[in-house]
């Protein structure tokens, strides 16, 4: 196994080990848009034009001191069936979803209930990024959480924050629940 923070996977076959993380956070859109990086640039301070992530990419990134591997792994319907390759020692998943595009709600809402349903994930905090906010048409965190059913989510941590990737609100408030609800005592 390598030092901390590196991996050695075949992302085609999910072998490969993996080392552990303070925290491990796995990004994960439902449409293969890579608003995910946007917030991933908001929280670091950057501004970058980004393109869709096409299979994934991993970043550093330090908030509030913790450190976080984020592995950015693309939605396309073809590249879901890999996710599974990168839940082991996750211990925060972030679902960022459109709020604009109401049609891939319920897709979304079946491939995050699949997902939370793997044993790897059992124990992963939840945070949903209710992103566009700042797009006309753009549904509220409450109407993202009830089409996600998110209340259905009895023995999960999570939480749901509106923001918006462009301007950056929201973004904030989502990173302290998470630092605040992974940060400590996670191996």
């Amino acid at each position: 196994m390598g030092e901390e923070g590196d991996t050695d996977i075949d992302p085609w076959t999910c072998e490969g080990s993996q080392a552990r993380y303070k925290a491990f956070t796995a990004l994960i859109t439902n449409a293969g848009q890579r608003w995910q990086d946007d917030i991933t640039i908001q929280v670091e301070g950057e501004v970058v034009t980004t393109i869709p992530t096409i299979g994934f990419n991993v970043e550093s990134v330090t908030y509030k001191n913790l450190n976080f591997n984020v592995w950015d792994l693309g939605g396309q319907t073809s590249i879901r069936p890999y996710w599974r390759c990168y839940y082991a020692n996750t211990a925060a998943v972030i679902f960022v979803i459109d709020s604009t595009d109401i049609e891939r709600l319920t897709t979304a809402s079946e491939e995050l209930r699949a997902m939370l349903n793997e044993e790897e994930l059992r124990d992963a905090a939840l945070l949903v990024f209710a992103n566009k906010q700042d797009q006309p048409g753009a549904k509220g965190a409450g109407e993202i959480s009830e089409a996600l059913r998110l209340g259905d989510l009895k023995d999960r941590n999570w939480s749901i924050v509106a923001c918006s990737a462009v301007d950056g609100s929201g973004v904030q408030e989502g990173m302290d629940w998470l630092v605040s609800n992974v940060g400590d005592g996670q191996s």
